[in-house]
């Protein structure tokens, strides 16, 4: 196993599929449905992420993101997905691996997001199982770490339902909606889903 790699143009291009949803890198044709979706959830988001850059949801903000995602892949620091329901191309969601270390660490973190009309449906419970093989192994990662506000009991039991272990309390650990938030702390080895 390789404990070192280094940052590649050519990353590899990821799209996890299986259980009737497809991962992929965000294109700029996904705009109307992503920007739409976001819009239409942003009452439900609010409470759970950092505050939105106020031209989040233009076109011109959506392309910035893209040319950040394009280096952030490049240079194996991140890696962005939206969760795409086969059966009629919907997007139901995003899923970030962010904050990729390599050398003897070879973690990253995941974040993720569920549009409020695919709330409660098992969508990011299956996401994530499509997607963690895929950064055990092509991303060849040892761990991944997550983290959640304690009463985001929804993200609590997806995390728990991928096996991931509470390890912790951070507190005061992300600033989320303007406040700084205590988290709960998850990581999940590769040992664990081969297990």
């Amino acid at each position: 196993m390789a404990l070192f790699r280094l940052p590649s143009a050519t990353a590899p291009a990821l799209a996890p599929q299986g259980q009737g949803l497809l991962l992929r890198a965000p294109a700029m044709s996904d705009f109307p449905q992503w920007s739409e979706l976001r819009e239409r959830s942003r009452t439900f988001l609010t409470p759970w992420e950092p505050i939105w850059p106020s031209d989040d949801l233009t076109r011109s903000g959506f392309r910035r993101r893209l040319r950040r995602y394009t280096e952030d892949i490049a240079e194996d620091r991140a890696y962005p997905f939206v969760v795409v329901r086969e059966d009629d191309n919907a997007i139901v969601g995003g899923v970030t691996l962010a904050n990729v270390r390599r050398g003897i660490v070879q973690a990253g973190t995941i974040g993720y997001w569920i549009g409020q009309p695919f709330v409660g449906k098992g969508y990011m419970t299956s996401a994530l199982r499509v997607l963690l093989p895929t950064l055990f192994g092509e991303l060849n990662l040892h761990r991944v770490e997550a983290a959640c506000i304690p009463s985001n009991l929804a993200s609590v039991k997806v995390l728990e339902k991928c096996g991931f272990a509470r390890e912790g309390l951070a507190r005061r650990y992300l600033c989320i909606n303007g406040v700084w938030q205590d988290h709960y702390l998850y990581g999940l080895l590769d040992e664990d889903i081969r297990g």
